[in-house]
C-alpha cells in the first residue's frame, strides 16, 4: 500500500463535482432568507459541510463499484483514481467508509441540535448514496441523483435552517435538480459504449445518443426558463434574472452535446466538469440575487 498525500486523497473524492451537493444547501438558505424566515446560519454551515462529506463518500463508493464491475477500466475517462494505478481498490473503498462514518457521526450531532426529521433525511440520503451504483446500472441513476442532490437537501436544509420543513423550497428543485442530473447524464452519454461493454444499462443507453443529446440540452436550458417563469409568477424576485449571465456556458455545453453525434466521445471530454461549474455559476448567481433582494 502506497503513502498518499492529502492532496491525492482529496482529488480521489472528485472535488470538482461538489457544487452538485453544496449548491442546493446554499440556494435553499438564500431563498428562505428572502422569504422572510429567521435563519440559523451556524447550523446551515454545518449542514453544508456534512452534505459535501456525504457526497465525497458517494463518489468514492461509486468509483469502487464501477471498478469492481468493470465499468471503469484503463481506457475509460471517469473514475481514474483506481484505474490509473494511483490507488488500490481497497484504499478507495476504505476512504468511502471513513467519509461515510464521518458524515454519519456529524449527522448525529446535527440531529442533537435540531430534531428527529434530520434523522429521516440523513437515512434517506445514506440509503440513496449506498444504493446509487445498483440504480445507475439499472438506468435509475438519474432518479437517484435528483432525489439525493435536489429534493432531499432542499427540504432537509429548510428544516435545519428554519426549524420546520418548508415546501416552498421545492420551487428550487427543478432548476437545481436538472443541472445536477445533467452532470450524470452527460457523463453516461459519453460512456455509452464503455458501459455497454461492462454489461450495465444507464438511462442514456436506453434513450440513445440523439435523444440523450436533446435531453441534456433541456436539462441545461429549462432551469433558465423555470426561473424566468418564477419571476413572472412572483415565486422569485426580479433580481434573479441575473442567472441569465450563466446562459452562455449552458449553450456552449449544449453545442458540445450535439457535437458528440458527429465527432464522438472526444467532444465530451471534460463536459461533466463544465456542467458542474455551470451549476456553481448558476446557483451562486441565484443565491446572491436572492440575498440582495432580501436586503434592499
Amino acid at each position: 500500500m502506497q503513502n498518499h498525500s492529502f492532496k491525492s486523497w482529496f482529488l480521489a473524492t472528485r472535488p470538482w463535482s461538489f457544487p452538485a451537493s453544496a449548491m442546493p444547501v446554499v440556494v435553499a438558505v438564500a431563498y428562505l432568507f428572502w422569504c422572510g424566515y429567521e435563519i440559523n446560519w451556524l447550523i446551515s454551515l454545518w449542514t453544508l459541510l456534512n452534505v459535501v462529506v456525504f457526497h465525497a463518500a458517494g463518489n468514492t463508493w461509486s468509483d469502487y463499484f464501477d471498478y469492481k464491475r468493470g465499468v471503469d477500466r484503463e481506457d475509460t475517462v471517469g473514475g481514474v483514481s483506481i484505474t490509473s494505478g494511483e490507488f488500490a481498490a481497497g484504499e478507495i473503498r476504505s476512504l468511502a467508509m471513513v467519509l461515510l462514518a464521518v458524515a454519519v457521526v456529524s449527522g448525529f450531532f446535527l440531529l442533537a441540535f435540531t430534531g428527529m426529521p434530520v434523522l429521516y433525511f440523513g437515512l434517506a440520503g445514506a440509503f440513496f448514496t449506498l444504493l446509487y451504483p445498483w440504480l445507475k446500472y439499472h438506468a435509475l441513476g438519474d432518479v437517484d441523483i435528483f432525489l439525493t442532490y435536489s429534493l432531499l437537501p432542499l427540504l432537509g436544509t429548510s428544516y435545519v435552517a428554519t426549524g420546520a420543513v418548508r415546501p416552498e423550497s421545492l420551487w428550487l428543485s427543478v432548476p437545481i435538480g436538472l443541472i445536477t442530473v445533467g452532470i450524470l447524464h452527460i457523463n453516461n452519454m459519453r460512456d455509452i459504449e464503455h458501459d455497454a461493454r461492462a454489461g450495465i444499462k444507464t438511462f442514456a443507453m436506453l434513450a440513445g445518443k440523439r435523444v440523450s443529446a436533446v435531453l441534456y440540452c433541456l436539462e441545461m436550458v429549462l432551469p433558465f426558463v423555470w426561473v424566468c417563469a418564477g419571476i413572472v409568477c412572483g415565486v422569485f424576485p426580479v433580481w434573479v434574472v441575473a442567472v441569465l449571465l450563466a446562459l452562455k456556458p449552458a449553450v456552449g455545453n449544449c453545442r458540445s452535446a450535439f457535437s458528440f453525434l458527429s465527432v464522438g466521445s472526444k467532444a465530451l471530454v471534460g463536459i461533466d466538469e463544465k456542467t458542474a461549474m455551470l451549476q456553481l455559476m448558476f446557483s451562486l448567481l441565484l443565491s446572491i440575487s436572492l440575498l440582495v433582494a432580501a436586503l434592499v
